[in-house]
């Protein structure tokens, strides 16, 4: 029987999935996957750090602003991590939000996290 995977699981999967030079943001993520709020997106990417493959810096919240900037090594390493990727960032918000926000529903409907 295969496990089911955890909330943060799904998460990951989501935010693994964000495209380079593109942006997401908690609550567009907690609305893909239908199961707790933006708050809870967050804790999940608070605790993600460890982990190689799941781009956090590409999660922002809904005006475009970098608030989970303090939960990387840096205070700067999230804007530095997006400015690599192209994405330019002023007082701490990303510039031209509406433009590279990447909504999961791109994914399609019948997207599987895990196969």
């Amino acid at each position: 029987m295969k496990e089911q995977p955890t909330y943060y699981d799904l998460v990951y999967a989501v935010v693994r999935q964000v495209p380079r030079g593109r942006v997401t943001n908690y609550g567009a993520i907690a609305d893909f996957i239908a199961l707790g709020s933006s708050r809870m997106v967050g804790w999940a990417l608070n605790n993600c750090h460890h982990m190689d493959g799941v781009p956090a810096h590409r999660v922002v919240n809904r005006k475009g602003e970098l608030s989970g900037r303090h939960h990387f090594a840096t205070p700067t390493l999230m804007q530095e991590l997006l400015e690599s990727e192209g994405v330019s960032v002023e007082n701490d918000c990303v510039v031209d939000f509406k433009r590279l926000f990447w909504h999961p529903s791109e994914l399609g409907e019948n997207w599987e996290a895990f196969d």
